[in-house]
């Protein structure tokens, strides 16, 4: 069997839309108070492998289902990077990246249910999902490129530093939204630990690594104005992130002082993968297919795929 890079693509950007769609309905479990519908792992009770007897049940019975569609997303891209001609090494490896990142992830969603929802193991879940979004961001990415073909630099050294800068601001406000999260109301079920910290004084950092990285994209906005090259790279992408985290933002106000209603918290969910997938995008600018290479170097162009090199 053989499949053509832009069938490869769209391998790629299915898996990403799995891995995304299931941080969705992650957070529908927990704000439906479903984390304990099936309180066994991988069965949903002792006595039943599947259960839909209870709404919980249901809700958390259809999330662990629509893991296999994700699993078979993320295999679809491993088989198809060995079917595309040309193979290319790293579309191989970043497919597999996602493999080992959904095992892990299911393995840590099972931790979660055996430790009764406790806030670390949930919060750990909800970040090695973000990690999935940048891998799956990445491949998509790399997909759509010649083969061949190496990566230079497309952006000057300073907007460099400001966009890897960015990515780990981005990075940050992602961490502590999920402390919000472990603090505050929504923990899944009724019974379950919450972090012991004040609500209103994480929030404000959280609030605080927002700005500070919206700020950073301003002045960011204002430097590539004056490049060229940088403005040609980087506009676009930028301008798409700063558009998703004005949105998330403006949710993210409005669920605070309306006391965190469940449908906002889940759109805010979908805000903030919307938000890491287009912090990635916007780091993964920095180079662009530049000189055709040989063969025996495309194996190394893996090691300048990383977010922010």
């Amino acid at each position: 069997m053989q499949i053509s890079p832009p069938r490869y693509r769209v391998i790629a950007i299915c898996a990403l839309g799995a891995l995304a769609a299931i941080i969705v309905t992650g957070a529908a479990v927990r704000l439906t108070n479903s984390g304990l519908g099936c309180d066994d792992w991988p069965n949903c009770s002792d006595t039943k492998l599947v259960d839909v007897s209870t709404g919980h049940a249901a809700v958390e019975q259809i999330n662990r289902l629509f893991t296999g569609v994700v699993g078979a997303a993320v295999i679809a891209a491993v088989l198809a990077s060995r079917w595309r001609t040309p193979r290319r090494r790293d579309l191989t490896v970043l497919s597999w990246l996602l493999v080992l990142g959904v095992l892990a992830n299911a393995v840590l969603g099972g931790v979660s249910v055996k430790v009764d929802l406790h806030p670390i193991a949930v919060q750990g879940h909800m970040l090695l999902s973000m990690l999935l979004i940048v891998a799956g961001t990445m491949l998509v990415r790399r997909s759509g490129e010649p083969d061949g073909v190496a990566r230079v630099p497309s952006v000057s050294t300073v907007s460099r530093r400001l966009v890897q800068l960015h990515f780990t601001l981005t990075c940050a406000a992602v961490f502590t939204g999920t402390l919000v999260t472990g603090a505050g109301p929504h923990a899944g079920d009724e019974t379950a630990e919450r972090l012991d910290v004040a609500i209103p004084t994480i929030t404000r950092v959280h609030g605080i690594t927002v700005m500070t990285t919206i700020a950073l994209s301003v002045l960011l906005a204002w430097r590539i104005g004056h490049s060229t090259r940088d403005r040609n790279a980087l506009q676009r992408p930028l301008f798409s992130w700063i558009a998703i985290a004005a949105g998330q933002t403006i949710v993210g106000y409005v669920q605070y002082l309306a006391d965190v209603p469940p449908l906002l918290v889940g759109i805010h969910v979908a805000g903030a993968t919307a938000v890491m997938w287009a912090s990635t995008n916007l780091a993964l600018h920095l180079s662009a297919p530049g000189v055709h290479v040989t063969r025996a170097s495309q194996g190394d162009l893996l090691s300048m795929s990383t977010p922010g090199t």
